[in-house]
């Protein structure tokens, strides 16, 4: 899988921001609150959380 240009964006954001990373890719889903429920517990699993999202779709 190549990654594209707003992929790249997508990572940059997931590492400052994680919830942000995911919304940008899934929108308002389930992700969305799992991520957020994620970074509140540990701001780790929420990153790793967010580039699964982004480089699984």
């Amino acid at each position: 899988m190549a990654l594209t240009c707003t992929d790249i964006f997508k990572l940059f954001f997931a590492i400052i921001l994680p919830p942000l990373g995911v919304f940008m890719e899934r929108g308002c889903s389930s992700s969305l609150f799992i991520n957020i429920l994620l970074t509140c517990l540990g701001y780790i699993p929420g990153i790793i959380h967010a580039v699964y999202i982004i480089m699984r779709y």
